[in-house]
């Protein structure tokens, strides 16, 4: 029997990925479970109608990711920090931190959970660099410039 997966099962397939299953495994567990559907003619319309309004909503989410990347890529930012006499920083600098200098200084509004700081936390005064993972395979990579206040 064909089915249509709603979810990615283990050993079998991704979500929206068509698979041949034996009947038994599909009446008993993939339908009570909610993880397939039946791959009716009418099934297989939808599906195909879901898998194309998909591509054209991720081509367009791909073209503003890409948008932004050459917008904040070779960028600088700035943050000050109470240090001591030596550099070292009371504290650190963070993702969040370097979420709201970009807000600041470019009106670029990152999540901070995309940012990635080298080594999670800045501890010295110096420059460091900063990637931001824009969407999932799209990265941009900016440096952090921590100086003293």
């Amino acid at each position: 029997m064909e089915v249509i997966l709603t979810q990615d099962v283990a050993k079998l397939g991704y979500k929206d990925d068509i698979v041949n299953v034996k009947n038994g495994y599909a009446n008993n567990y993939l339908f009570p479970q909610g993880m397939a559907i039946m791959a009716t003619a009418t099934n297989r319309k939808i599906h195909a109608e879901n898998m194309r309004q998909r591509a054209f909503k991720e081509e367009r989410i791909r073209k503003d990711a890409e948008t932004l990347k050459e917008a904040l890529e070779g960028k600088t930012i700035r943050v000050a920090a109470k240090a001591s006499a030596n550099g070292q920083i009371f504290g650190s600098v963070n993702n969040i931190q370097v979420a709201e200098a970009l807000k600041e200084q470019y009106s670029y509004d990152i999540d901070r959970k995309k940012i990635v700081v080298d080594g999670n936390r800045v501890k010295e005064v110096g420059s460091y660099p900063i990637t931001i993972n824009i969407h999932k395979d799209i990265k941009a990579e900016i440096t952090l410039e921590v100086y003293a206040e």
